[in-house]
Order: C-alpha cells, then sequence, then structure tokens
C-alpha cells in the first residue's frame, strides 16, 4: 500500500504542476458524452425513423419533432454556454460576454439553418448513391455508409466553426473520425454532392476548399507541407474545383495546390503544385508536374 499511497502522491503532483484538469461545477468545459449524445440526437431528427424508429408514424411525426428539437435545443445550449465560458477565460476580447443569451441565440440560428443543411445532405446523399454501383438504395445509404456518415457530422460541425464556436466542432469531427476513420477538420469548405467511397484513412486539413461533385476514395489526404505553428492563419490544404474524382491513396498538399475542374488523380500519386483543368495524373505522368 505504500507504493500506491507514494504513486498517488505523485500523480496529484503532476494535477498541480502541468494542470490538464477539467473542475465539474466550477470553469468546466463541453462534455464528450454530451457532445455525442447531442450528435445521435440531430442524427435522428436529420433522418426520422432510420435510427431510432420506436413509436413513430406519419399521425406523430410533428409532435416527435418539436420535442427532439426542445430537448436538443437545451442540451446544445448548455455545451455551447461552456464552449464559449471557455473562450472568454482564454480570450479577454472575447465577443460573447453574456455567454448564455449568445449560446441561446447561436442555438435558434442553428435550428434555423437546419432544414437548409438537411437539403444539402440530401444531394450529398444522390451523389453517394449515383456513385458507387454497389448502393442498393438510398436507405443503405443513410443506414450503414461510413462516408456519408462522416459528411452528415462534417456539415454540422462546420456550421459551428463557421459561428466561432470553440471546442464543439473539434469534439464533432473526432467522435465521428474515431467511427468511421475519417478525418474531417471541421474548417474544410465542402461543395454540394461531395461523396468520399470506403472512407477509411480519408484526411481533409483545416483550410481546405472542395468544390461541387467531387469524389474522392480511402486513403486520400488533402494535406499542408509542414506544420509550422507560426502558418496557423494561412490557407495550408489545396482547393479541389467542381468534378473532380481523387482516387484511393492519393496525397495532395499545399495550400497554393488547385486541383483544377475536371480533374481526374489516380491511386498513389503525391501531388504538391497545381493541376490544370480536365487533367488526367497517374504514377506514370507524374514526371510532367
Amino acid at each position: 500500500m505504500d507504493r500506491l499511497n507514494k504513486s498517488i502522491d505523485a500523480l496529484l503532483e503532476t494535477y498541480s504542476t502541468h494542470n490538464m484538469v477539467n473542475h465539474p461545477g466550477d470553469s468546466n468545459l463541453p462534455s464528450r458524452a454530451s457532445i455525442e449524445r447531442i450528435l445521435t440526437g440531430l442524427d435522428e431528427l436529420i433522418f426520422p425513423g432510420f435510427r431510432d424508429s420506436s413509436g413513430l408514424n406519419k399521425s406523430n411525426l410533428n409532435l416527435i419533432t418539436s420535442e427532439k428539437v426542445y430537448q436538443l435545443a437545451r442540451q446544445l445550449i448548455r455545451e455551447t454556454e461552456k464552449s464559449l465560458a471557455f473562450s472568454a477565460r482564454m480570450h479577454e476580447d472575447c465577443l460573447h460576454k453574456d455567454c448564455h443569451t449568445s449560446a441561446v441565440l447561436l442555438v435558434e440560428s442553428f435550428f434555423s439553418a437546419l432544414p437548409d443543411l438537411r437539403r444539402m445532405l440530401f444531394f450529398d446523399l444522390q451523389a453517394s448513391f449515383r456513385g458507387d454501383p454497389a448502393a442498393k438504395s438510398m436507405d443503405e445509404v443513410i443506414l450503414s455508409y461510413p462516408g456519408f456518415q462522416a459528411i452528415v457530422v462534417h456539415r454540422l460541425a462546420n456550421y459551428f466553426w463557421k459561428a466561432r464556436i470553440p471546442l464543439i466542432p473539434r469534439m464533432m469531427s473526432e467522435l465521428i473520425h474515431g467511427r468511421t476513420g475519417i478525418d474531417i477538420h471541421p474548417g474544410a469548405q465542402i461543395g454540394e454532392s461531395f461523396f468520399i467511397d470506403h472512407g477509411t484513412g480519408v484526411v481533409i486539413g483545416e483550410t481546405s476548399v472542395i468544390g461541387k461533385n467531387v469524389k474522392i476514395y480511402q486513403g486520400v489526404t488533402l494535406g499542408a507541407l509542414s506544420v509550422k505553428k507560426e502558418e496557423t492563419m494561412l490557407k495550408r490544404h489545396p482547393t479541389v474545383e467542381d468534378n473532380v474524382t481523387i482516387y484511393a491513396g492519393a496525397t495532395i498538399l499545399g495550400g497554393r495546390t488547385v486541383i483544377g475542374a475536371g480533374s481526374i488523380i489516380g491511386g498513389n500519386v503525391w501531388i504538391t503544385q497545381s493541376v490544370p483543368p480536365n487533367s488526367t495524373i497517374s504514377l506514370s505522368s507524374q514526371e510532367l508536374l
């Protein structure tokens, strides 16, 4: 027991020296478990009956939807208020002096935007079904496709990112990253009708810009040429224009790198320079870059 007591003392000492302690009831941070429950609830709200069909029918859809919105709004206001309070503590020039009032306004704005987000996801759903011959129905895509699940969460996280809500967007993106193996930073700008096929190992960096009707396969990286901290505010990740297909294992790096519209990027290529529109790039053609 003496060794255990010494271990406890040493552990407590690291709490004082290195911090990394969140004190519930004090200046508390958003709860990972709460954000996960909120994501689940939003998923049920966006796709009624696909995740939780208990008691749902045409006659009570309005009532159940209203109940879910009010329940989720209360949870989201609580977690958003914690996030804004964190920002206020970290930055003296924080815009959110009254964190609760700001949280209410932000959450109300989010639910106002949810119908448009849902319409955007319908185009992503169509792209997923259209882009994969193995998909037998759009219902199958909703129920089982990890790439589609990742873009659903990204659309939500990106809204909160653009609203300058700290912590929550990253928590959302990392939760779905853990489930699917698809790592999309919430700051990435992604146009409509986006399709990730298979998906495992896909990485899309913070300042990536992706146009409409883009299709990417597993193992694709849209990354930065360097990871210097002083480049935080710069565009570090590529731009992919409309109607581009990027095959498995391709690595595209750099904030000045633009993949021109209509291009096809072959598997396992390494690109650090821009590609003109309507190009086809493969391993055998890379000496041209």
